[in-house]
């Protein structure tokens, strides 16, 4: 069984705690208050330009090209197009500017950036595959099982239940069982711990976006 396969595995409950959890349940319904989607759009949108340069991180300390290329690629669609998909919200729910990092968010970005730049490379790919790979699962979860047929947040769900995220995804898969294969059984665990890590920082930080926690 691949490392990917035993590490969703593991985090397989809180994933299912994520797709249960009301963010998510309102928004696959349509009824989710604009206010807490305007909250959680401030800080993803604070969350991917940190993530980018994490991204860029990886990309410059692995010594294989062609995952060089991917984790620029990545951060590429972290920065600019995920970028635009904001701009987009931001003009059709009134937000002004995406304010500052609340502490769910300031938690996982600087999990993330310091892993990025002083784990060793296994476990910084580990780290970042959970923003690729839960928010993937989610898309599908609500695009297959959403109901309202005017739900406000469609675009956010045709985005991360599109072909070209899961191309992205599958590709960010393959590179972590591959590496994950190569490495020290020491580096594997490491590498899966931060895969759960990450994983939990997902939850808090939808949780966080639905209770509009602040400093």
């Amino acid at each position: 069984m691949t490392w990917s396969k035993q590490t969703w595995k593991k985090i397989n409950p809180i994933y299912q705690s994520i797709i249960e959890m009301p963010f998510i349940t309102e928004l696959m319904n349509g009824t989710l208050p604009m206010e807490k989607f305007q909250f959680y759009m401030m800080q993803d949108a604070g969350y991917l330009e940190h993530f980018g340069k994490a991204l860029a991180l990886i990309a410059a300390k692995t010594t294989d090209v062609n995952d060089s290329l991917s984790f620029i690629r990545f951060a590429e669609t972290a920065i600019v197009v995920e970028s635009a998909l904001h701009e987009v919200y931001f003009k059709d729910f009134g937000i002004r500017d995406k304010g500052k990092m609340e502490p769910a968010c300031h938690h996982y970005v600087h999990y993330v950036k310091c892993n990025a730049a002083l784990a060793p490379i296994e476990v910084a790919i580990a780290t970042v595959l959970p923003c690729f790979w839960i928010y993937k699962k989610v898309g599908e979860y609500i695009f297959k099982n959403q109901k309202s047929k005017n739900n406000p947040y469609q675009k956010w769900i045709d985005t991360y239940a599109g072909e070209e995220f899961e191309i992205s995804v599958q590709k960010a898969i393959e590179i972590c069982d591959r590496v994950a294969e190569n490495s020290t059984k020491a580096n594997r665990q490491a590498m899966t711990e931060a895969f759960i890590t990450a994983s939990h920082l997902e939850f808090n930080f939808w949780d966080a976006a639905y209770k509009m926690k602040k400093w």
